[in-house]
């Protein structure tokens, strides 16, 4: 205490209580006094403010790493951050591709008669094998029966009286396999449309040609007509048109024809498949072979 005066009436053992508080206050400080003689405690003070000491940081502190309550704080956080599992959540069921849609099945098929004439003329009777031949002057329009796919057609009239092929007698000739399943044959064109074609979709009553008398209808005495024939779809064989003697007819169409003149829609497909079932799929030629 060497060049200081003692405030009066203070005694010195207070003096001496009070220097020893403010260093311990001040642990930067440790208690060093100035070049005056006295201790530094502000100055230690700001020098914490500015720049904490790496002892105070959370991740040099032996304390901090070890406490029990900052390790339960943590996971009670990492517990809430993450997501719950669903229990018993069923996965969406992915939508299909509009694209991949498949068309509807037509439920109902609509026939036609074959023939738009003003006078037309047909038989509830055919020579020896089931068909009919719809009598019609030339030219008159002959029309897909049904709404279908064309399987066969002959655009050039191959028949010669002195070979009489059988696969050649129907000349210009068609036939549309309907969306039903059943086969129907039209020969003995004048005319048959240039746009109608193996694998051509068509409708019912659109026009494929005209009544004539090409094949074997082009002998004496054989008026102009339609030969119309319903069966089932055989496999094509060589140039000769495949199973012609089943394409030609193997059901009566008359009660047909007689039901679509009268705007009746009555199907040939169960009768179709009762005599395909009887007779078989490919059945041998028996007569006009």
């Amino acid at each position: 205490m060497t060049g200081s005066r003692r405030p009066r009436g203070v005694p010195l053992i207070l003096l001496g209580v009070a220097a020893l508080v403010l260093s311990a206050c001040d642990p930067g400080s440790g208690g060093t006094p100035a070049a005056g003689g006295a201790s530094q405690p502000q100055a230690s003070i700001r020098s914490m403010t500015a720049a904490p000491s790496a002892a105070m940081t959370p991740s040099a502190h032996p304390s901090s790493a070890a406490s029990p309550s900052h390790s339960a704080r943590a996971a009670t956080v990492a517990t809430a951050a993450a997501p719950a599992p669903s229990v018993g959540r069923t996965p969406p069921t992915p939508q299909p591709s509009v694209g991949r849609i498949p068309p509807p099945v037509p439920t109902t098929t609509r026939y036609a008669f074959p023939v738009r004439c003003s006078n037309v003329s047909y038989a509830h009777t055919h020579h020896d094998y089931p068909a009919d031949d719809i009598f019609a002057a030339t030219g008159c329009v002959v029309v897909s029966p049904v709404s279908g796919v064309v399987e066969y057609v002959t655009t050039v009239d191959a028949w010669n009286p002195a070979t009489n092929y059988g696969y050649a007698r129907g000349g210009l000739s068609f036939a549309v396999v309907g969306y039903d399943g059943v086969r129907y044959y039209g020969s003995h064109l004048s005319v048959l449309l240039p746009g109608i074609r193996v694998g051509v979709h068509v409708t019912a009553g659109q026009q494929v040609g005209n009544v004539g008398r090409t094949g074997d209808a082009a002998q004496p005495g054989i008026s102009s007509h339609l030969h119309f024939g319903i069966s089932w779809p055989t496999p094509p064989t060589g140039a000769t048109g495949g199973y012609w003697w089943v394409r030609r007819g193997e059901v009566w169409p008359w009660p047909y024809l007689d039901a679509w003149r009268a705007g009746i829609q009555k199907s040939p497909a169960a009768e179709v498949a009762a005599r395909r079932a009887a007779v078989g799929a490919t059945p041998s030629c028996s007569v006009d072979c």
